[in-house]
């Protein structure tokens, strides 16, 4: 991989932002509406005085956690689909540019969009419901660092299904987070769900992550059991979905379905 390739793509992506209303929204304010909702919510529920303690504090986590997920996963799956709606796709790859080098910049992209939408968060927090995201202290970085790799492994897999069948995929990109947010422990315990359907909890990373801020936030100290487990199951969907993006790129080339995408 060379750097100044990565370098160029990761300078034009964050340009995109400086005069684009929509891009500076979904930083700025579509999470800010979400932290306002439910942390009302939460104070709400802290009002009726229903016994639980540390109620607001579980749920200002889920929120806070779950727009990390949301952040790191949009910023990789439109930051390419943003080069297919600007028909420039291919004008990138006739150049020397290698996919794993593509694919670095859009991860960056979204390392930098999760600093900007976890400071945003956690200052609104802060403010409004005396919330310290960093009151986790050493665990913030590897609930950080679960959180965001997943979230780049969904980008990626979309990015791969809609290299496949088209943009008529793309709603995927919006959309793919919420058919697992039920079932992701983000505001309630995985015992919380049917006995039934448990075990598909305990196949996705997100629901040890939330699992293990409850359980920091309720006895100070975090199973390492559950960040073990995080990191296995980030690991094999690491394999797997780095697998299938280039078999799908591969076929895709191969079929001339590149030109489809424009």
């Amino acid at each position: 991989m060379k750097l100044h390739r990565i370098n160029a793509l990761l300078i034009r992506n964050l340009y995109l932002y400086k005069r684009s209303l929509p891009r500076l929204m979904d930083i700025f304010f579509w999470p800010v509406m979400d932290l306002l909702l439910w942390g009302f919510l939460s104070v709400y529920l802290n009002q009726l005085e229903l016994g639980a303690p540390n109620l607001v504090t579980f749920l200002l986590g889920g929120i806070v956690f779950w727009g990390f997920l949301h952040a790191s996963q949009e910023s990789v799956s439109v930051a390419f689909l943003e080069e297919v709606w600007e028909k420039n796709f291919l004008n990138i790859f006739v150049t020397p540019l290698r996919l794993s080098e593509f694919l670095t910049s859009t991860v960056l992209v979204g390392l930098v969009r999760l600093l900007l939408v976890g400071s945003v968060m956690g200052a609104v927090a802060l403010a409004l419901y005396h919330f310290n995201i960093f009151q986790f202290g050493f665990y913030f970085i590897p609930f950080a660092l679960n959180i965001l790799l997943f979230g780049w492994l969904v980008g990626i897999f979309i990015t791969a299904v809609i290299f496949r069948f088209g943009t008529s995929a793309q709603v995927l990109a919006f959309g793919v987070l919420f058919l697992i947010q039920p079932f992701s422990a983000v505001f309630y315990p995985v015992s919380a769900l049917p006995a039934s359907i448990q075990w598909i909890s305990y196949l996705l990373p997100p629901t040890y992550v939330f699992e293990g801020m409850r359980a920091v936030i309720a006895t100070g100290t975090l199973p390492f059991a559950t960040l073990g487990y995080a990191l296995l199951n980030n690991a094999i969907y690491l394999i797997l979905v780095l697998w299938f993006f280039y078999r799908m790129f591969a076929r895709v080339k191969e079929k001339g379905l590149l030109l489809k995408l424009d």
